[in-house]
């Protein structure tokens, strides 16, 4: 099914223009928050890819115990090993707010762990964004904590969680899904049941889906400002064509991009380029269609030249490529001109 026109050229608007008029950090500022002594390569697919996709600049925010290798893996990087066991969330807390108040974006959950005290540091950093209205994706163990604190983002309509097939079991018991529901149902429902959050149903076909019809969706306390008072519901297949083996960090690379897509939201919404008129709350299901296309293209395009042996690290060169095919090579700039 192919993607709607109008979706695909709202999704267009939103790439910052490679055009000379932009300075460093207008292209957005992505923030990772994971990494501990046993998970460093997730964190570094996720914001490496962000860089990948265009991102300007992307933090890594983790334990000193991943922050020698993940430093090691790339100097583009920037890393902040802060999320230290002795200490409590109260100690960071300060720190850590003065970070994400220079972020466009926040994705938590790659490389992220289920030790208590990075889930604590997860949860701090889910209120903090909560807070200042910041753009979240959350992913792999992050939404282990959401599935034990769902009222962390209930209601919350800037956040993309992106469930793989375990998560996405996971979030429907809480919610109470009736076992009768079709399976492309469920997401729209997972939505409903959290308020209206956006859901990227990782599959063979990625579903995305938007339900503010509930009534745990408060539109009225939104801190999206041109939030349409009105509610909506709103699904979106994504059906574009894969590699046909799925490696481990591919879901990575995928909250990298949909985070780099809401960066590249952000610093629309704040008029940093385009012209303004497509609403802040339309901002998570685009990042997550444009996110699952071009991660799914780029999937194919290392799958062709790697086969059985394609790991994460393959996909990070076609990114750029990928992107030209899906949205075109005019995204690319003019490098004729240079």
């Amino acid at each position: 099914m192919p993607i709607p026109k109008t979706l695909l050229e709202q999704i267009k608007q939103l790439i910052p223009p490679l055009n000379g008029t932009l300075h460093k950090g207008q292209s957005g500022r992505v923030g990772v928050l994971g990494g501990a002594l046993d998970y460093t390569g997730a964190p570094f697919f996720a914001a490496m890819s962000a860089l990948r996709f265009g991102a300007d600049l992307s933090h890594v925010i983790c334990s000193p115990t991943a922050a020698g290798a993940i430093k090691s893996y790339s100097p583009d990087l920037i890393v902040h090993p802060i999320l230290r066991e002795e200490l409590s969330p109260g100690d960071v807390k300060p720190e850590l707010s003065s970070l994400l108040s220079r972020l466009h974006v926040l994705i938590i959950g790659p490389g992220l762990g289920r030790e208590p005290y990075m889930q604590n540091y997860a949860k701090l950093a889910v209120t903090l964004a909560r807070e200042s209205g910041m753009f979240l994706v959350l992913d792999a163990d992050a939404l282990f904590l959401i599935g034990k604190e769902p009222e962390l983002i209930k209601g919350y309509r800037r956040v993309v969680l992106t469930p793989n097939v375990v998560e996405f079991k996971r979030l429907s018991e809480y919610v109470g899904i009736d076992p009768s529901t079709p399976p492309d149902k469920r997401a729209e429902v997972i939505s409903k049941g959290l308020g209206g959050v956006a859901i990227l149903q990782k599959g063979a076909k990625d579903l995305i889906a938007i339900d503010t019809t509930g009534d745990a969706a408060d539109t009225e306390k939104s801190l999206l400002k041109d939030e349409a008072k009105e509610k909506t519901k709103e699904i979106v297949e994504v059906d574009v064509e894969g590699g046909l083996k799925r490696c481990g960090g591919q879901g990575d690379i995928l909250s990298g991009a949909v985070g780099t897509f809401l960066a590249f939201g952000k610093c629309y919404e704040d008029g940093a380029f385009g012209d303004g008129k497509i609403a802040a709350s339309r901002m998570p299901l685009l990042a997550a269609v444009a996110g699952s296309m071009v991660t799914r293209n780029t999937s194919r395009l290392a799958f062709q030249k790697q086969g059985r042996g394609l790991v994460t690290q393959d996909m990070l060169g076609e990114i750029g490529k990928s992107f030209s095919e899906v949205f075109g090579e005019e995204t690319q700039g003019d490098k004729g001109k240079l």
